[in-house]
């Protein structure tokens, strides 16, 4: 009975992010600020409550990420530098913990393993600050740490996956690279160009990436018991 029960929550909890998801790409797509005032919080606290109620013992760093993310999530819905600059570290923290966590996940590598999974996301990284580097002025540092973090992230991601090709290996790195691609196209729409397509877009690899993660983190965990 008790099994038959959180099996409910989690689906109907599941229901509920699907449903603020929705309500906040609606905001996005139409521009309403309203909407995407209301529901963007609620992202990552309804993501965070079907962490909790699909486990019995919750990963306190995971909570952490997720916890971070509200922050940034919500600081990135107002305008101005200062609100960009903390919604980034913000998020630049959420993406050390996953570092955290998949390092934790990884027992080892060989030094070819790690050149593989190093070399893509480098190139990625470099293309993207060569043609961001005129427009990104005092911004330059910090979105520079920024990039190197979130290129880790991708990086251990792969590595995890290259090392251990599993379910939860599988979720991590679609998660990791729908991040970048989000966190990306978020900072060609702020420093190179806009395009009424880029928020969509943004927000849409953003929730998989989320979602990704969070799956990789329950499948890791129940079949590593």
């Amino acid at each position: 009975m008790a099994t038959t029960k959180n099996i409910n929550k989690v689906t109907i909890i599941t229901t509920l992010f699907v449903m603020v998801s929705l309500c906040d790409m609606v905001g996005v797509v139409f521009n309403i600020e309203l909407l995407r005032s209301v529901f963007k919080p609620m992202l990552m606290l309804t993501l965070l409550t079907l962490y909790v109620v699909s486990m019995q013992q919750v990963n306190g760093w995971y909570v952490g990420a997720l916890v971070f993310s509200f922050f940034g999530d919500v600081l990135l819905l107002f305008e101005g530098e200062l609100y960009f600059m903390l919604g980034l570290i913000s998020f630049l923290i959420a993406h050390i913990i996953y570092i955290k966590i998949v390092l934790g996940w990884i027992n080892t590598s060989s030094l070819k393993t790690i050149l593989i999974a190093t070399i893509p996301f480098l190139l990625v990284f470099f293309a993207l600050i060569n043609l961001l580097k005129n427009s990104l002025n005092e911004l330059f540092v910090p979105v520079v740490v920024y990039g190197i973090t979130i290129s880790v992230m991708g990086i251990v991601s792969l590595l995890f996956y290259l090392n251990r090709k599993s379910v939860a290996s599988k979720y991590m790195f679609m998660g990791a690279c729908l991040f970048i691609i989000s966190d990306s196209v978020l900072a060609i729409n702020k420093f190179y160009t806009t395009n009424n397509l880029f928020p969509i877009i943004i927000m849409l690899t953003y929730l998989a990436a989320q979602y990704l993660i969070l799956r990789a983190v329950l499948t890791h965990a129940k079949t590593n018991k």
